[in-house]
């Protein structure tokens, strides 16, 4: 390999660039994390309650709800915002956005104020919690793609957990900063968002996609140690490419309705895999992050006390999304899911049954299950976001992540509406209710294709699509080979020969009948 040239070792490249990119990338997700935590306190606090004149749960719901219809709103246009921006130019605009509606929070004269500053907030998160994810897997080596993933996750928890701590600090200071300034350090973050974000690289997929191919191939060889000759990364951006040019000479439409007709069973299975994520973890998730503090008071624990316990549960919660690094590229995807959700289940289960009988342990009980379930949610289904852009194709990837995530703020709108009032009218059945659906997401988990080790550009293989795709084309052609034997007999000429029973597909990819079908890449293979 030639030495390195001087501009290559004033800048990272390699694995040090690519753990940079994901780091500073979760910084979008660490956002949402935090927001999502920073409400838990700040609406239980005695200072917010009396600024807001003692709202009502169905006040507390909207505050809390409302950055769910921002996030719908920009999740559904990402999907074009994302292919005419790019990847890095989404990610900027949705930090910009968070700031500005974090601004709005921050020095809210009044409830309609505040609401307007979430609705806000919520256009910026709709965009970053649907490009990061893009932006991650399209950067990420296959061998590497689902650690990365979850080290995203991890930021996401680690952003909740930092807004919980923040909150009980700021707990003690006798006045209305106790919730303002917790509400202020969102602008904070989504400035340095904003700012890192143009020195980040852009995805060299979608560079490669918008014929920018020499810049795309810059930003793969740096990925790859920064050495424009590199082989592996000259295949990996032949591999694009190839992909990029057969789409067009397939007349492959990027529309809606054209990823509908042509992934409906990928789409379905991105956005049933965000549903659920939700309802498993309705508890853990929003009620745990969100009404976390709400909880534990119901559970006896009272005051700042409900603060410092929501504050332990974080540290463990962040702890638990640590172990996935490791094993989601060597157990895989469906292990993992399938195991979280039995153990989630019971949590919620015994959850329900402790707050049922009311007796002196409750308290500690339920903490232990706020614990084992949070533990369980975050090795399991808490990084399932790596699954939608995995499995959708590049040419309809953002568009696809977009109604993913769309669905995903769509149920956390649901969760955060009606969470307030169900606490009150159901108590304790809530939880089991939700454990029911941790058991229908089992069964769901059924029908998920594993996709551990299997590169972006292959993924027709693992739904089979390729071969579906050359059997109709071989009846296309079949078909067309009689209609033209007729024509030949009826004008008595010869037929051409040279048909051939490949399809398209392979013809354009050089394959043979014999090839063996794509298997996922095993551990004694990495």
């Amino acid at each position: 390999m030639p030495p390195a040239s001087p501009s290559t070792r004033s800048r990272l490249v390699g694995q040090p660039l690519l753990y940079a990119i994901s780091v500073f990338a979760s910084l979008g997700v660490f956002l949402f994390g935090y927001d999502q935590g920073v409400m838990s306190g700040v609406i239980t606090g005695p200072y917010f309650r009396k600024y807001f004149n003692e709202p009502t749960a169905i006040e507390v719901g909207t505050m809390v709800a409302v950055l769910e219809i921002g996030a719908f709103v920009t999740s559904v246009a990402a999907g074009r915002v994302g292919d005419t921006l790019g990847r890095r130019g989404t990610l900027f605009s949705g930090a910009v956005v968070f700031a500005i509606g974090g601004a709005i929070q921050t020095f809210t004269p009044g409830f309609w104020t505040m609401v307007v500053g979430r609705i806000i907030s919520g256009l910026g998160v709709g965009l970053l919690s649907t490009i990061v994810p893009i932006y991650q897997s399209e950067i990420s080596p296959p061998n590497h793609r689902g650690a990365l993933a979850c080290m995203e996750f991890t930021g996401n928890i680690f952003g909740y957990a930092s807004s919980v701590w923040i909150d009980y600090f700021c707990s003690f200071i006798e006045s209305d900063l106790s919730w303002r300034v917790p509400l202020f350090i969102q602008c904070v973050i989504g400035a340095i968002l904003a700012l890192g974000s143009l020195v980040m690289p852009e995805s060299p997929r979608w560079l490669i996609d918008v014929d920018r191919d020499e810049e795309g191939m810059r930003v793969i060889a740096d990925l790859h140690g920064g050495d424009p000759e590199d082989l592996v990364a000259k295949a990996e951006f032949q591999e694009i490419k190839d992909r990029v040019i057969y789409e067009r000479e397939s007349g492959e439409g990027r529309t809606y309705t054209v990823m509908w007709k042509r992934y409906k069973k990928r789409v379905l299975l991105a956005m049933s895999s965000q549903a659920f994520a939700q309802l498993v973890s309705l508890y853990g998730c929003q009620v745990e992050r969100i009404h976390c503090a709400h909880l534990f008071a119901e559970a006896g624990w009272i005051g700042r006390d409900a603060i410092l316990m929501t504050g332990i549960n974080a540290i463990i919660y962040i702890l638990s999304t640590l172990p996935p690094w490791y094993l989601v590229d060597r157990w895989g995807r469906r292990f993992i899911l399938l195991s979280g959700a039995v153990v989630m289940a019971l949590s919620l289960g015994l959850t329900g049954w402790w707050m049922y009988i009311d007796v002196p342990e409750t308290p500690r009980a339920v903490v232990v299950c706020v614990i084992v379930f949070n533990a369980a949610f975050g090795y399991s289904w808490g990084p399932i976001p790596l699954y939608p852009p995995e499995i959708l194709p590049l040419s309809v990837r953002a568009k696809g992540v977009s109604l993913s995530t769309a669905t995903n703020w769509a149920f956390n709108f649901l969760v955060g509406e009606m969470t307030p009032e169900l606490q009150e009218l159901i108590e304790w059945r809530l939880y089991p209710m939700h454990g029911f659906f941790c058991v229908c997401s089992f069964i769901l988990e059924a029908v998920y294709p594993e996709t551990k080790g299997v590169p972006l550009e292959e993924m027709d293989a693992v739904f089979g699509e390729e071969e579906l795709e050359e059997r109709l084309e071989e009846e296309e052609s079949e078909r067309a080979s009689l209609m033209s034997r007729r024509s030949s007999r009826s004008r008595r000429s010869a037929r051409l020969p040279g048909a051939s029973g490949q399809g398209l597909v392979s013809r354009l990819l050089g394959r043979t009948d014999g090839r063996a079908s794509y298997e996922p890449i095993r551990d004694g293979d990495e």
